[in-house]
């Protein structure tokens, strides 16, 4: 009897706890979110994907910059392999993404410094135009996230 009549006592101390946290969650959504993608590790890569795309379904408008052997992810003929426990390889979350909504770009740097050109860009990615890229960083409105 005493166990069952903690139960609710437990309960409502738990609610009153996380209570002002999830109402912080609320007022703290972001209607854009910026992620900055450099790094050559794919389980890096699939993860800040996973995320970006994590945050567009929450109603974020995320824009990805895509840098070094990260700008791989943009293109065509990307060959990474899938990663457990989905299959999914980090291009196709970038893809997904791009479905959602979001936007992504490679760096200014990128093209010029590989074999690839403009048209091996998968559609929707474009190449970033440094002022803008700076811009996002620099509003206070738009986190910025690396990885």
């Amino acid at each position: 009897m005493l166990q069952t009549a903690r139960t609710p006592i437990v309960a409502l101390l738990a609610l009153l706890t996380l209570g002002p946290f999830t109402a912080q969650a609320r007022d703290n959504a972001v209607d854009e979110a910026l992620v900055i993608l450099s790094s050559a590790s794919q389980q890096t890569q699939g993860m800040a994907m996973v995320l970006a795309n994590a945050m567009a379904q929450q109603g974020a408008k995320v824009h990805v910059l895509l840098c070094d052997r990260a700008g791989d992810l943009a293109l065509k003929d990307d060959q990474a392999e899938p990663m457990k426990p989905r299959n999914v390889t980090p291009g196709q979350l970038l893809r997904a993404l791009l479905d959602k909504g979001g936007s992504a770009r490679v760096c200014a740097l990128y093209l010029p410094n590989s074999e690839h050109t403009p048209a091996d860009l998968i559609e929707g990615v474009s190449v970033a135009m440094p002022p803008e890229i700076a811009g996002q960083m620099l509003n206070p409105d738009i986190p910025t996230f690396t990885f």
